[in-house]
Parts: structure tokens; sequence; C-alpha cells
């Protein structure tokens, strides 16, 4: 009885693990299937990835300014190298490294399926290592800037893994950078091709597609006459920084961009961090005397003041409960002025006084009409808003100082959207940078223009006014008087903006922006040039305003770019 009971305990086990194993092979057979099929069949496969052909950048007439060429790596694939030293005294000759330097790259690699040798490989040099067995050939594309610095903050840099990383490089990288091709082929087990023939799914295997090329609005004639002069005064005055932009006055396309400091994309793994930082859009700064016409502009339209109007400027000094005291620029003297010569003479007393008038909800919104506060949309990164403080911060200081540049904050971008506002008759323009963007067969699949007016931000007869009457007049007989031209009537605005300092304690004594905004001709506006330079060394005693230091670099290109696109004299 009782081997009864053992054999019927020792039965039962063997038929409970009898049952286990066939619930084993039932639910992989059943249900995880697919599963080691997928692992069975990529034990079969052999990948070949094709990397697509970044997208070119070119300026307007069609001149490279990033492109990408085709280059050749050997590498070697160690788990197939039975014996690295032969291999290594093969390949030595052929790319003309030592044989023990290759042989540690193979032995030490951690990959056991690729390590690079030489990259950049001639084509004889790729036909020898395909004959020696473990070594392969691997196709890619190296990004170059044939204008190296020129454009370097427009264009941008993309990194190793060949990703933008600034610039149009980053802001279009998907567009540029196109979709890697895979092919899937039947292989042995050293991972040797067996067939041509696709193996595998639909999904796995996909087409090649390389990147769209985009066609800037960007001019490299004219980007480089703008570096060329903002290069020269940037060294002679010893400054921290500089930005020049050259702009179609009527559409707003950007001809010119340049920061300064730059660097070359080419190498950037050698710049200092700041010299990568586009300052034009995202160095925020008072604007000083260059946001008076924008001021006036806003009081004609709001009926506040008349062009013909009398204020008095108080002869230097006006002082008021509320809002402190306010002087002169160089302790001058002004008694009555109208609207032309208070902006001639940049008198703070005059705009000052105009704000009161107009009020602080008429300036607050009509500022924000000409796009100040907010990002341009210029279609570059890092662009930053400007600060425009909320009304509900305003108080008497703030409605006679913003008038006149100070308590606020502006980019040099927004500057440049708001003088072209006015050279366009009073309507809304918006600055942008892409011309076109076109497939691998040169047809375009997307054009960028500057939007349709959606209407006026100030009367055309507002506007005509102060370009031609009261910003010619500053060129003429003011503070604009370097920027003039014996071919074209220029019409601008000077600006020396005095820096905060770093402790929020006022302002400081001797560091400066020296702008100047010009445009010509003033009786068909064609262009708009912005230049700013930050900090120039006041111990130079070459000056440091704006019509010292920036006025004769935008009169410099202004000219250039006029005679280069042949616009007829008006003088």
């Amino acid at each position: 009885m009782k081997h009864l009971k053992i054999i019927i305990i020792l039965f039962a086990l063997l038929l409970a693990a009898l049952l286990t194993l066939m619930g084993r092979c039932f639910y992989l057979q059943f249900f995880k299937s697919s599963h080691y099929v997928q692992i069975c069949a990529r034990q079969q496969q052999g990948r070949i990835i094709h990397q697509p052909q970044r997208g070119v950048i070119l300026d307007c007439r069609a001149r490279v300014l990033a492109a990408s060429s085709r280059i050749q790596t050997i590498f070697a694939e160690p788990r197939t190298i039975k014996d690295p030293i032969e291999v290594s005294n093969k390949l030595a000759d052929i790319v003309d490294l030592p044989a023990h330097k290759i042989c540690k790259l193979i032995t030490e690699s951690r990959n056991p399926g690729f390590v690079k040798i030489k990259t950049n490989a001639e084509v004889e040099q790729c036909r020898a290592a395909r004959k020696i067995y473990g070594l392969g050939v691997q196709s890619g594309w190296k990004r170059y800037y044939p204008m190296a610095n020129l454009a370097s903050h427009v264009v941008g840099f993309t990194g190793l893994d060949g990703d933008g990383l600034d610039g149009i490089e980053l802001q279009y990288d998907k567009n540029l950078k196109g979709r890697t091709g895979k092919n899937v082929f039947l292989a042995d087990a050293a991972r040797r091709p067996i067939s041509d023939s696709p193996f595998g799914s639909n999904n796995e295997n996909y087409q090649l597609r390389d990147g769209v090329g985009i066609i800037l609005t960007l001019d490299a004639t004219v980007q480089q006459f703008a570096r060329a002069e903002l290069l020269k005064q940037y060294q002679d005055f010893g400054a921290e920084s500089a930005i020049a932009i050259v702009a179609s006055a009527k559409t707003g396309a950007i001809l010119a961009l340049v920061s300064l400091p730059d660097f070359e994309p080419n190498k950037v793994g050698l710049a200092q961090m700041d010299t990568l930082r586009n300052r034009a859009i995202s160095d925020e700064f008072e604007p000083g005397s260059l946001l008076k016409p924008i001021s006036a502009a806003i009081a004609i339209e709001a009926n506040a003041v008349s062009k013909d109007e009398k204020i008095f400027c108080e002869n230097g000094n006006y002082r008021g409960k509320g809002f402190g005291r306010i002087g002169e620029y160089g302790d001058h003297k002004f008694g009555d002025l109208g609207v032309r010569e208070i902006l001639i003479n940049s008198s703070n007393i005059g705009m000052a006084k105009i704000g009161q008038k107009l009020g602080k909800n008429k300036l607050y919104n009509g500022l924000e009409l000409f796009g100040f506060g907010k990002k341009t949309m210029l279609g570059l990164p890092g662009e930053v808003d400007g600060k425009l403080r909320p009304l509900k911060k305003w108080d008497g200081y703030s409605i006679t100082r913003v008038p006149f540049g100070q308590e606020i904050s502006v980019t040099a971008i927004q500057l440049v959207k708001a003088f072209c506002i006015l050279a366009n008759d009073g309507k809304s323009v918006r600055p942008f940078l892409i011309e076109a963007i076109v497939d691998n067969n040169g047809q375009i699949i997307m054009q960028k223009k500057s939007p349709s007016d959606v209407g006026f931000v100030v009367k055309p007869e507002v506007a005509n006014w102060l370009v031609r009457e009261a910003m010619a007049g500053v060129v003429n007989e003011g503070t604009g008087k370097k920027a003039q031209l014996k071919k074209w009537q220029v019409f601008g605005k000077t600006g020396t903006a005095q820096l905060a300092k770093s402790d929020g304690t006022g302002y400081s004594e001797n560091e400066y922006v020296a702008s100047f905004v010009a445009g010509a001709p003033a009786e068909n506006p064609q262009l708009i040039v912005l230049v700013s330079i930050f900090k120039p060394d006041v111990s130079l005693g070459k000056g440091y305003t704006g019509g010292t230091v920036a006025a004769p670099v935008a009169g410099k290109i202004l000219e250039k770019t006029l005679n280069y696109l042949e616009v007829e004299s008006s003088l």
C-alpha cells in the first residue's frame, strides 16, 4: 500500500510537469511566436543606413551660404577580424597611418561592430580598404560654410551629429535634414549580405529623402558691405559689440544682418560662447532718441499735437511734481520748438511734453502697434520680446521718459520694423528672412513673403511728413549730418543711450549705446539701415554719440547698397 502511494505521487508530479511543459509550449507557440520570429529574423538580417544630404542654404542670388559635401570613412568591424596585426599592417600603407595606432583602435574598440579608422578618405584609399576582410567604407556628409564668418549668426551651424544648433540651421532643421534611408537584407552569421533583395516588412525598409533647400532674403554682397563697415568702426572705437541691419523699406525683407563679435561656423568648436549670441534679436537696450520719431508719429496720429504746434522747451530745465527734472543733452537750452525742430535738435523736454499731451494709454497702445514689447517673428531662434512695461506700472516719470527712449527696452530688429512702417507710408511691415523653400528638383514648395498690408499704423501723411521733413532735417541740419550722401536724400535719427548700472542704481557715466537709423531716398524709401555700437571706449577721446560713431557707418552702408541695387539718384 505504501508503494502504491509513492507511485501515485510520482505519477501526479510527472503529470503536473507534463501539463506545465505543455502549457509553456502552448504559450510560446500561440502568444510569443511573433516575438521569437522577429528575434530569429533579426539574426538573419543586415541593415544599411543611408544618410540624407542636408539641404543647402542660399542667399537671394543663389550664392551658397551652407552646403554638405560627401565624405568617405574607412572603418573596421573588430569582431570579424581574426588577426588585427595583419590587417593593421596591410591598411597602414593605404591610409598613411602607423600600424600600431590602427591595431590599437581595433583591439581597444568598445563597439565590436564598428570603429572609425580614417575619415574623409580618398577614393583610391577606399577602394583598397574594401579588399581587406573586416574593413568597410561608410559614406556620410560634412557641413561646410564657404563664406565663413560673413553670415554666421543668420545661417547658424550644426553639431557633430549633423543636427542644426543655431540660426536657420536650427529653426528649419526638420526641413533641411531630410529623412534617413534604410535597407534590410538577408545576411550570414558574419553580417555579410547573402542577397541584394529587400528583406523584411515595408516598415523596416524606407526610402532616402534628402533635405530641402532654403533661399534667404539675405544678399551676401550687402552683408559684406555691412560687416566690413561695421567691423572697422567696432575696432576703431574699441567697442564691446555692434549690430548692423539692412532691410527693404517696403517689404521688411532683411538684406543684411550683422552681429559682432561673430564666429567661424566651420570651426565653431573653437568659438567663445559670447560670440555665438545674435545680438540683433537677443540683446535688449534702451533706444534713447531713436524712439522720438515713433513717439512723435503716435502723438500726431492721435491729434495730441499738430505738426506746426510750438512747444516751449523750458530753456533746458524742466521740473515738475511727479516726474522730477528733465534736461537736454549737452546742457542745450531751447525755447519754443515745433515737432520737426524737436526731432532735429533731439530735445528731451520737447518729447516729454508731447508725452504728457498724448497720455499714457495712447502712447502705450501706439508703441504696441509699432511692434514693441513682442517678438517680430523674424524666423531665427533666440529672439526676445523687449520690455514694454504694463500700464499699471507707469507713473509721471514713465510718461515723460518713454517718449525719448527711457524706461523701455527694445531689440535692434524691433527698431528696424518700426522705421520700416514709417518708410512704408505708415502701413504695417513685418521683417522676414526666408524667400523660398525648394525641393531637390528646384521646385518651389513654399514661398514666404511679408504678409499683405493689414492696415495703417499711422496715416500716410503723418509717416511721409516725418520721413521727408522731420527726419530728413535731422540729416541735413541736425545730429545726423555724417550720414549725408551726394546722390540721395537720407533721412534718419541718432540715438545715444546711457547704459544702466549693473547694481540698478542709475545710469553709467561712461557706457553708451551709439545708434543711428537711416533710410533713403526720402522721397521713395527703398532701404532702412540700423547701426548700433555698444560701449565705445570713451577713453580714446574719439566720441561716443550716435552722430559721431554710428551715423558715418550707416551712411557708407546705405551708399554702397544703393549703388549696388542701382537705385536712381534723387538729388
